[in-house]
């Protein structure tokens, strides 16, 4: 059996994959991506936020995902019951992109992998990693196409971007339990002939129906919406007990005041999909000779749409690194990886828990609103987790929760 030789070997091709990709083409590295699946395929997802334009613009992908004409996301809206309340992205502190997209998944990951072959990346479909060894900074990686043909893959470094695969947390034994409380989706795409004109009808919103239960509601520019029920596995299980997944999503849109007259009785474009008990962690983001992203080391929680961001900060950040290493720079990856992915996860993290202990509900709903309160909160939603001159991110393990106790006296 031959093998192939490649500098690296990019596991997945969905965001975090493709940034990795399209960074290290443009260096001129020779890479090679393998892909489990075969595109287009559905994934949840869908609500990007701004910080992932930094990422798709060093990727050299930024100028083709435009010209697709996927829905602009400007912000975002909160809804509990009569009360509301929107983010502007153009409104908050500090740096960064005022704008982002609603992209059906699908889609768009195809326009990614699309504009990667045509500019010569090497990607192989419906290809699956099924076995790896490491021995430092050189690894050989078993792989099977989808004919059933099984070949090696020589690489001096890995990047693992398979996301819910999780193929060397699995391989490696690295996972771990996640740090937050068990939580379960379902949704699906609807066709949306009722959506009103106008920012009503494009606008995303996350519509409360209990503390920790909320419906997304996702439209897209191609006319269909992407809705989905989140909360507690519990409450899902009970809410979806002796149904299918169909009938589940129904009942989900008749808990909304706001969007059931929206939604009721219109057509799925794909049966529903659940997800169960989707946060994940890992042991460790790296080591000798490879590295993990996005999924494949954390995912928290679809509430503030942090997945693709985390996916794409953490894939170009790897192969940024990866690049000076095969250049002979010794890299400190605890330091330079993955201690400042895990600030960026912990920021959100905190924000993750205080939205379902509600504390951070009080801060969004409380009136008057707070301008400087608010615009620093947005930040944090747009993605910019890293900057420290934001309170909201250097107290972030405090100052939700005191400033919600302050609301409440």
């Amino acid at each position: 059996m031959e093998n192939e030789i490649v500098d690296v070997l990019i596991i997945g091709a969905g965001p975090s994959g493709a940034v990795a990709a399209g960074y290290l083409h443009q260096q001129g590295v020779n890479i090679k991506v393998v892909e489990k699946q075969k595109f287009p395929r559905v994934v949840v997802g869908e609500s990007l936020i701004p910080r992932v334009m930094d990422h798709f613009d060093e990727a050299g992908l930024l100028e083709a995902l435009n010209s697709y004409g996927f829905e602009k996301k400007p912000g975002a809206r909160f809804i509990r019951g009569e009360e509301h309340c929107v983010f502007d992205f153009s409104d908050k502190y500090g740096e960064g992109w005022d704008w982002t997209w609603q992209i059906p998944r699908a889609d768009f990951d195809k326009a990614m992998t699309d504009e990667l072959q045509r500019k010569g990346v090497d990607i192989a479909f419906e290809t699956e990693v099924i076995d790896g060894q490491f021995q430092g900074t050189n690894s050989t990686t078993k792989i099977r196409d989808k004919n059933g043909a099984i070949s090696n893959i020589e690489a001096k470094f890995v990047i693992d971007c398979s996301g819910y695969g999780r193929v060397l947390p699995r391989l490696l034994n690295l996972e771990r339990p996640s740090q937050l409380d068990n939580h379960s989706a379902i949704f699906t795409h609807i066709e949306d002939i009722r959506r009103p004109d106008g920012v009503e009808g494009t606008q995303i919103s996350f519509d409360i129906i209990e503390t920790e239960v909320w419906l997304w509601v996702i439209p897209f520019s191609n006319g269909k919406t992407s809705v989905g029920i989140v909360g507690p596995t519990d409450y899902i299980n009970r809410l979806s007990e002796n149904m299918d997944n169909h009938e589940a999503i129904k009942e989900a849109i008749k808990l909304s005041d706001y969007y059931m007259d929206r939604f009721s009785g219109l057509d799925y474009e794909f049966d529903p999909i659940r997800l169960t008990n989707y946060s994940v962690a890992v042991s460790q983001f790296y080591g000798a000779g490879y590295a993990l992203t996005g999924n494949s080391t954390e995912f928290l929680d679809p509430v503030f749409s942090s997945g693709v961001c985390f996916a794409t900060e953490s894939g170009i950040l790897a192969a940024k690194l990866a690049k000076r290493q095969l250049a002979g720079e010794l890299i400190d990856w605890d330091k330079e990886y993955a201690a400042y992915m895990k600030y960026g996860i912990d920021v959100f993290t905190t924000y993750v828990k205080e939205w379902y202990t509600g504390n951070l509900q009080e801060l969004f709903y409380h009136r008057p609103e707070n301008p400087e309160v608010k615009q620093k909160i947005c930040s944090v939603l747009a993605g910019y987790v890293w900057n420290k001159e934001n309170p909201f991110v250097a107290k972030h393990r405090n100052i939700i929760a005191n400033m919600a106790y302050l609301i409440k006296k």
